[in-house]
């Protein structure tokens, strides 16, 4: 029997908080660890199939132009080599940014260095590899094609309808007080531990890839369409995945390369992709120039509120990083104007990247905050409390719940802040100057439709399934926790099967919208294997009460594998996120406490505290949530002060597309970070009260430490990274 639940408004029944079971929330370890730990996971590459071959893609090494010729007779006379594939089914791939469509490209149609543009399967790996390195491509390239937004040939236009509210130029002339600054932020790359990697098979009918996916629901149809296949005979397989964030939320080329393989040479095919690969043809974050400009009264209030943000992205591309999503809600201004803007480049495409949209744009819009209260020497953290508005500045709508308060003020205690004096240069400590800054940090909720099966089975124990991926976030705990305590059982009695186009189709992971949308569908689930107990002892369902593996009502108790009767009870849940989606403004929400210290001669930033206060509606668990935050705020170390993608502006390729020369932030970069999670509820959020979680953590964070070097030495740096020859140019003579 399938259910469907279209939330249309809050749902007030708080129904966890009315369960038994007493493990929602709990800091319970990952169910998956242990696999993980001792290597008995299985990761999309590491499937042992017999009679599999091994591809290594070709790609581009022009900017823009056309194949002319693939000369591959030399590479088929190599040891070991079986075939070169150059086939314009090798360029499936999804919308970068989880909507709307790609265009149509042919495999040899080159429009950025680095494009894949064929396919060398050999026996081994290495036989691939060496093959693939000796490949000669002929090209007609286009001269002088447009690599960077910074040439003077880059036109920008509008990339959506401006929101323009009364008279932001007058409210900048009038304000008792104004910022206008103009920020910029490098291009990032996701930087999974996990290579790209898809295993095909071939039957003859069904095309099985086991690959490292987020979104199996859009993938299997992506990938089908570009094969020209019914859904139906595309089964995908990724209970595993070794990070994301973002780069693989769509089909990439390793997966369409080893399809088309499989399907040509009607034969298994692995394709990993090579680190630098990775880099060069999967995706990047654009790089934005960003302008701020905040009016404000006497009192601090905001009157007028700017934010115009430019940035990149391929030809064609319907996706543009979504700078302006937090300026949208965060803050009030009753003149506004919020526009973004994109240009044309030949780039590796421009897609969604950790947070994207909030994570480049709220660091710049903090950093401006931060400058406005330094003008009007209040405490950054009281300017914040002041602008906390009402209701959607824009939509003028209610939002539907907001611990913003809670956070900054629970945040500035544990912290234990001091914004009375904010002049810099005040502390030293041998040759480091010392300071500290905050930041508000906020994401907005999304849902998405999923389905999910929950399973009672004869013996009182519970089988949970869904194609919903886990990639590291504990999504595999959380929906345990949930069915565990629905149905009265112990945690280590629910099976979790995930990421498999077999089980009903869930969320997927992306948009921090995993544990509210799918866990919603097992929430449902377990409400109809609940209503069918209740209709066994002949009680209303809300008179129930499951609890380590009984059934209680009124004075009477019965064990569940009783009550069941050797029947297992099967409740398939339809989760749709309908109208509450806009008649609320859903976001989390936070803030950031840094300490830093610059070192007086060199310029070298060290992070030496990080707290972080975070509210995500009702906490599932809160050793994973716990877990997320930090990752973000390891993030938000990385964007502030290391991360950013270099490219070569004569023909646009990344100079540093590796892990050793791109920096991620390492061991002793990240101190130790101080997580407080502010509970609440949200009946707008989802049936299970509770928002998202991964990616709060980054938005907003580089901003704090922006704002710390700042109080430090007196260097305020609107570039990220803050590199040590940005801060050392402007450091005081000591």
């Amino acid at each position: 029997m399938t259910s469907v639940y279209t939330m249309d408004e809050p749902d007030e029944r708080n129904r966890l908080d009315a369960m038994a079971q007493g493990v929602i929330g709990k800091p319970l370890d990952r169910l998956e660890g242990p696999l993980k730990v001792s290597g008995k996971a299985t990761y999309a590459a590491e499937y042992r199939i017999p009679n599999c071959v091994e591809g290594v893609l070709v790609t581009a090494t022009i900017a823009r132009g056309q194949v002319t010729a693939i000369d591959d007779e030399a590479v088929l006379q190599m040891p070991g080599v079986i075939a070169v594939l150059s086939d314009d089914r090798m360029t499936a791939r999804a919308a970068q940014g989880g909507a709307g469509k790609s265009p149509v490209r042919k495999v040899r149609d080159v429009q950025y260095y680095g494009q894949p543009v064929a396919l060398v399967v050999a026996k081994t790996f290495e036989q691939a590899r060496h093959a693939a390195k000796h490949l000669r491509i002929r090209y007609r390239e286009e001269p002088d094609p447009l690599v960077d937004p910074e040439d003077e040939r880059a036109t920008f236009e509008p990339f959506e309808d401006p929101t323009v509210q009364g008279d932001l130029e007058q409210a900048m002339d009038a304000a008792a007080h104004a910022v206008d600054v103009v920020y910029t932020t490098e291009g990032h790359n996701s930087a999974a531990m996990e290579p790209h990697a898809s295993i095909a098979e071939w039957d003859g009918k069904t095309l099985t890839l086991h690959s490292s996916l987020q979104m199996l629901r859009f993938n299997r149809k992506e990938l089908a369409d570009a094969l020209g296949l019914d859904a139906d005979n595309v089964r995908l397989v990724s209970p595993y995945v070794g990070g994301g964030f973002g780069s693989k939320l769509g089909i990439s080329p390793e997966g369409a390369a080893a399809s088309v393989a499989a399907i040509t040479l009607k034969r298994p095919v692995r394709v990993v992709l090579l680190r630098q690969q990775v880099f060069q043809c999967i995706m990047r974050r654009s790089e934005t120039r960003q302008r701020l400009r905040l009016a404000a009264d006497a009192e601090g209030r905001l009157t007028g509120f700017g934010h115009e943000a430019w940035v990149s992205n391929l030809p064609e591309e319907e996706f543009a990083e979504p700078v302006l999503q937090a300026s949208e809600f965060l803050y009030p201004g009753d003149d506004r104007k919020l526009d973004l803007e994109v240009t044309r480049i030949h780039r590796v495409t421009a897609g969604s990247v950790r947070a994207p949209g909030e994570a480049v744009g709220m660091q710049a819009l903090e950093g401006a905050m931060d400058e406005l209260a330094l003008a009007m020497e209040i405490d950054p953290v009281e300017l914040r409390l002041r602008n906390i508005p009402e209701r959607h500045p824009t939509l003028d709508i209610p939002y539907s719940s907001r611990k913003l308060e809670e956070c900054l003020r629970k945040g500035a205690e544990r912290f234990d802040w001091d914004g009375a004096d904010r002049t810099p240069c005040m502390k030293r400590e041998g040759d480091w100057w010392i300071g500290t800054g905050m930041a508000t940090a906020t994401r907005v909720h999304n849902l998405n439709k999923a389905e999910a099966r929950v399973t009672f089975r004869a013996d009182g124990s519970v089988e949970v399934a869904s194609d919903m991926t886990d990639i590291g976030t504990g999504t595999y705990t959380v929906l345990q926790q949930i069915a565990a305590e629905m149905l009265g059982v112990d945690p280590g009695r629910v099976e979790v099967h995930l990421g498999d186009t077999d089980f009903p189709p869930g969320s997927g992971s992306g948009g921090s919208w995993g544990a509210a949308s799918t866990g919603s569908a097992v929430f449902q689930a377990c409400e109809g294997i609940r209503s069918k107990l209740a209709a066994k002892l002949g009680c209303a369902e809300d008179e129930l009460t499951l609890k380590d593996g009984h059934a209680v009502t009124g004075n009477r108790r019965i064990a569940i594998a009783d009550l069941l009767e050797d029947e297992a009870l099967t409740e398939h849940a339809r989760f749709k996120p309908g109208k509450i989606t806009e008649a609320f403004a859903a976001a989390m929400y936070g803030a950031f406490f840094a300490e830093v210290a610059v070192n007086v001669y060199s310029g070298e930033v060290r992070v030496r505290r990080f707290t972080g206060a975070f509210s995500m509606g009702r906490v599932l668990n809160a050793k994973t949530a716990t877990s997320q935050c930090m990752g973000g705020m390891v993030w938000g170390i990385g964007s502030a002060l290391t991360e950013e993608l270099a490219f070569d502006h004569r023909d646009g390729h990344i100079v540093n597309p590796d892990l050793a020369e791109y920096h991620v932030p390492v061991n002793l970069d990240v101190p130790h970070l101080d997580v407080l999670l502010v509970e609440e509820r949200d009946p707008a959020g989802s049936p299970l009260q509770a928002k998202g979680v991964g990616e709060l953590g980054i938005c907003g964070a580089a901003g704090a430490i922006a704002n710390a070097i700042h109080h430090a030495c007196g260097v305020r740096v609107r570039s990220f990274p803050i590199t040590p020859d940005e801060v050392l140019a402007g450091l005081p003579e000591v």
